[in-house]
């Protein structure tokens, strides 16, 4: 009997290929494309290009409205994060709670035996330790960073068709199989988010108050005023609205006094951080510190460090070399070669 597949069906060159691959390999495959953004933020006209191609290719294709789910665990976690002056990764949001969250676990109640998306990374079953690791993809475009939530509970039944490819690849292999996507760009910009930045999509939607304050020094000296903590990313240099004779960097923002810190160049640098709602894919005890290669956002390369745990289920991350714009809201990830150990959120920088 063939394996079921549920596939992820976004609309891009991606998953649509990972439908393709599945199919060609003998699984049982179902689209589904998720209904994830209000109509009031963004329409899903993806979602048509998605049964397009399942058309192409023969198979059922299905919609799944999470909508709900994602205004309350993507779009307003995003605005809070922001309105609290930190910088969130919605994707990271989204993976963990709706693709890897409640689509998966419909999957598993609907008796498919697996669940399948575009994303490029790998999983593997190392039998030697008996454990499934999520690992970099062989691509370029690896995206196992935003993967780190996944749980061992949860891998054997995830699988990433694209992951031993390159993009170019992909598009061939599209082309030649008269996928109506195979041309279609890549989406550049948040998904809910569309033809604006973060701050007017913030402002238009949620009519967010973002109060003027002030410009300080590490030891608290103003230096003048800001436009409002939303409008400010820690590593920020220009756009500060104001000049001071010589390059200042946002190296921290203060949501409780309102205040955005200054620092000179070399002073947006540190090598220590507080990380939150950790999760570790294979290692079932995190009670000894641990040395990883580790990300602190989706582009940095991957750093030496050790990883301490606390007494408050948080971990304390020391890098061998400081590093530049630590931010809290994104997501540390953490390696070991080619191994996702998991990863948690920038709490706090020290």
């Amino acid at each position: 009997m063939r394996k079921k597949v549920l596939v992820g069906m976004s609309g891009g060159v991606d998953s649509s290929v990972s439908a393709l691959v599945l199919k060609e390999q003998g699984y049982d495959v179902t689209g589904v494309s998720l209904k994830l953004c209000p109509d009031k933020y963004s329409k899903n006209s993806d979602i048509n290009d998605a049964r397009l191609v399942a058309e192409k290719l023969h198979i059922d294709h299905v919609i799944l409205d999470l909508t709900d789910l994602f205004d309350k665990m993507v779009i307003e976690y995003f605005v809070n994060e922001y309105a609290n002056g930190r910088t969130p990764n919605p994707c990271v949001q989204c993976n963990k709670y709706l693709k890897f969250g409640a689509l998966y676990d419909e999957a598993m109640k609907m008796g498919f035996d697996y669940v399948s998306t575009g994303h490029y990374a790998l999983v593997e079953y190392d039998s030697n330790i008996k454990k499934w690791l999520l690992k970099k993809a062989n691509s370029k475009k690896d995206q196992s960073y935003v993967l780190y939530n996944l749980t061992q509970s949860q891998l054997p039944h995830i699988i990433f068709p694209v992951a031993k490819f390159e993009k170019d690849d992909i598009r061939i292999i599209a082309k030649k199989a008269g996928l109506p996507v195979a041309l279609k760009p890549d989406s550049q910009e948040i998904c809910f988010i569309k033809n604006e930045n973060y701050i007017e999509f913030i402002n238009r939607n949620f009519n967010l108050i973002s109060k003027r304050g002030n410009f300080v020094d590490k030891d608290g000296n103003i230096l003048g005023k800001h436009d409002g903590i939303l409008k400010y990313t820690i590593g920020q240099r220009k756009g500060l609205g104001i000049t001071f004779g010589k390059p200042m960097y946002v190296v921290k923002i203060d949501n409780e006094s309102n205040d955005v810190v200054l620092g000179e160049s070399g002073e947006e640098y540190s090598s220590e951080l507080i990380a939150k709602n950790l999760n570790f894919i294979y290692l079932e005890n995190f009670d000894t510190q641990i040395e990883v290669m580790a990300k602190i956002r989706y582009q940095a390369k991957e750093q030496e460090a050790i990883v301490k745990p606390m007494s408050n289920g948080k971990a304390r991350i020391c890098f061998e070399k400081p590093q530049r714009s630590i931010t809290p809201g994104q997501s540390i990830v953490f390696y070991n070669g080619d191994i996702v150990l998991g990863g948690g959120i920038i709490d706090k920088v020290l």
